[in-house]
């Protein structure tokens, strides 16, 4: 019997008597016939993880420091599916040469782990609570970070499944989109003159390839034309012909290519799930990678699309269920470099290409909850907007019934299914007030929930032609009005220490400018959109620059921008400044400081925090103690929260390390002699 590893035990979740186990994902290695499934590798990793002999394999035969060097997203829920409400199980079968331990992550969290690997197959279990913030399991990104460059040797998982309880869901029906995908109707002499970019009659085309010096254009470059229709094995297939790839560098991986084209932009909106199959073999074995483009193949979107696809000389099948990544936005087709590896001349061959979605009611819905009363969303039941002149309207909650109050909603384009209609969400831009004169603009994401001022029976009106929202409520509890909110009067001082050279200083340099950082964390999530007033004042022992970035959790990184360069002097200075929250950063809940712009050592002060709603309603830190600070000093060491008792800003780390790091943040040995950062402490080690 296969061991059984529980890493994190946490708060149980209730979920209510009709909870169901929903399973996110579930991959079988041995059926995946692609180089690599998971998401971003590092460089280093690149070269030690793929996909061999029915697992996810890992070989290395020395050593990286710091072992954060080798790391690789390994597999996880797709962020516009992911539901940052939900407690998510991940369950999988490892082994290895070495029993030793490999680092494991949350992408975008600070709840490392272990994942035990033996010389036996074992089962590890990782579980989390949504209730307990130390176990976000998936932050924002919704994967799973392996870092292993101090694992030599080898290891294999086979298996993975990622589960979260939830309410059982309606049957999907499925409705395939493409026409002609078995290449058995030969293209009319009109399809064949079609041009990749004649946008009123490409997307006609589901199948395009493109040859290295076939069909060359005006600027010595080769466009892309209808796939070519044969004759292969008793049936008739789409071929490129591809060419030798010896254009230099990396853009010889794109010298040949393929595209499924899908028939409208919806069939690869954000956030939509599509089933994909195909039949695919080439005259000799070939990595090939997948991104997603434009209507125009060749107009590129995003990088990634179903992972890479191995081809051999022998037919095989491509299946399996994807959402399509908010990166993603406007994309109307898959396209798959040919030689990223293998730059030979080499014919590829596709057939029966199927792309279907879901059957799903469209328009405008609305679903609501009340957070406080403990209703729920019911996705299946969301009211349907209706026209009134000009105007899409609904209403949320019944006159004359308490019990029906809401005081948060989302508002979908699809309904049918619970991760559609999560997935198709729009969202205003603005703080929502109760004024029927006042007109938000939206925007479309995923996961979007909308606070309102208060509980109570709302309208909401919707100008989908000047995408425009206003909110009005009927009946119910009274708005907060303006509070009065002082600044929290904690000095907290970062004791910055030296970073080591960036790469770009210095050939081998390993700094960053995060090696050194500082946090104002909020008491809650922020949503995109609302509009929040931030102030403090701060000096330094010397001029230096630092940057700001929106955060989940202390280090949870979500978006390059914030509140924008803050230019520390000797001199004190006051901070004043109106910050609305970016699409980008739904859901963040820090502004974090990046302290090690500068490579020298400084001591940062900051203090007199103010962080509120524009509106002065709420204040979104708390007006005394250290609580709402964090810190982190020196590359390499865990975000650790401040504590007023502390010296110089420096507290004890709550999570206990064994890992040790020189002044410049380097990892190194117990036998390291000198000042040492454990745990962010400052040590002599002798």
């Amino acid at each position: 019997m296969k061991k059984l590893f529980f890493l994190f035990a946490f708060l149980t979740c209730f979920m209510g008597a009709k909870a169901v186990e929903i399973v996110d994902l579930e991959m079988d290695y041995s059926t995946v016939t692609s180089e690599w499934n998971g998401g971003w590798r590092s460089e280093s990793a690149a070269a030690r993880v793929s996909i061999q002999d029915g697992c996810m394999y890992f070989h290395s035969e020395e050593a990286v420091d710091p072992f954060y060097d080798v790391q690789f997203q390994a597999f996880g829920v797709p962020s516009s599916s992911f539901d940052s409400d939900a407690s998510y199980t991940i369950t999988l079968t490892i082994k290895g040469t070495v029993a030793q331990s490999l680092h494991a992550s949350f992408s975008g969290s600070n709840t490392p782990g272990e994942i035990p690997v033996t010389t036996d197959w074992q089962t590890v279990v990782l579980e989390g609570c949504k209730d307990d913030p130390s176990a976000a399991y998936f932050a924002s990104s919704g994967q799973l970070l392996i870092q292993c460059g101090d694992y030599v040797g080898e290891w294999w998982i086979s298996n993975v499944k990622i589960t979260h309880e939830g309410k059982e869901e309606r049957p999907v029906e499925w409705i395939e989109q493409l026409t002609n995908g078995d290449a058995e109707t030969p293209w009319t002499e009109e399809q064949k003159a079609t041009r990749f970019n004649d946008q009123e009659n490409n997307f006609k085309i589901v199948a395009w390839g493109k040859e290295k010096g076939v069909n060359m254009n005006d600027d010595g470059g080769w466009d892309p034309f209808p796939a070519t229709i044969e004759e292969v094995d008793g049936s008739h297939v789409f071929v490129v012909h591809g060419k030798p790839a010896d254009t230099e560098g990396d853009p010889s991986a794109w010298d040949n290519q393929f595209w499924i084209q899908a028939p409208n932009a919806k069939v690869f909106k954000v956030g939509n799930q599509f089933k994909l199959h195909f039949r695919y073999k080439a005259s000799e074995e070939a990595n090939t990678n997948t991104q997603f483009h434009h209507q125009n193949p060749s107009d590129y979107v995003h990088w990634q699309a179903v992972g890479d696809v191995k081809f051999t000389t022998e037919w095989q099948e491509f299946d399996g269920v994807f959402t399509v990544p908010d990166a993603a936005t406007d994309a109307w087709s898959i396209a798959f470099n040919l030689n990223p590896e293998n730059k030979n001349a080499i014919d590829f061959y596709f057939d029966d290409l199927s792309v279907s979605t879901m059957k799903l009611d469209e328009g405008l819905f609305v679903a609501a909850s009340n957070t406080k009363t403990g209703t729920e969303y019911d996705f299946d039941n969301a009211i349907a907007f209706v026209q009134d002149d000009d105007l899409m309207i609904a209403t949320v909650g019944t006159k004359g019934k308490q019990d029906s109050w809401v005081n948060e909603v989302m508002i979908s384009t699809v309904r049918g299914n619970d991760k559609a209609y999560k997935g198709a969400t729009i969202k205003p831009t603005g703080t929502v007030v109760n004024d029927p004169d006042t007109w938000l603009d939206y925007t479309e994401g995923s996961n979007a929930k909308i606070k309102l001022p208060a509980a109570g029976v709302w309208t909401i009106s919707i100008d989908t032609e000047g995408k425009q929202i206003n909110f009005v409520k009927l009946e119910g509890e009274e708005e907060v009005g303006p509070i009065e909110i002082n600044p929290n009067p904690t000095s907290v001082t970062v004791n910055g220490v030296e970073r080591d050279y960036t790469e770009s200083e210095q050939e081998g340099g390993t700094g960053f400018a995060w090696d050194n950082q500082f946090w104002i964390m909020a008491n809650r999530t922020l949503s995109a959109g609302e509009e929040t007033i931030v102030e403090f004042d701060y000096v330094a022992n010397k001029e230096a620059k630092t940057t700001t970035q929106c955060h989940a959790g202390a280090g949870e990184y979500l978006h390059w921008a914030a509140i924008g360069d803050v230019n520390f002097t000797t001199e004190e200075q006051h901070f004043s400044g109106t910050f609305t929250v970016p699409a980008e950063a739904d859901g963040m809940q820090s502004i974090a400081f990046n302290m090690a712009e500068i490579k020298e050592a400084c001591d940062y002060t900051i203090k007199n925090v103010v962080w509120k709603l524009a509106d002065n309603t709420e204040s979104l830190i708390n007006q005394t103690g250290g609580e709402n600070f964090w810190l982190k000093i020196s590359a390499g060491t865990t975000p650790y929260q401040y504590e007023e008792t502390a010296i110089n800003g420096v507290t004890v780390n709550k999570k206990s390390s064994t890992a040790i790091y020189n002044l410049a943040g380097q990892r190194v040995s117990k036998t390291y002699k000198g000042i040492v950062v454990k745990d962010g402490k400052k040590y002599i080690a002798k």
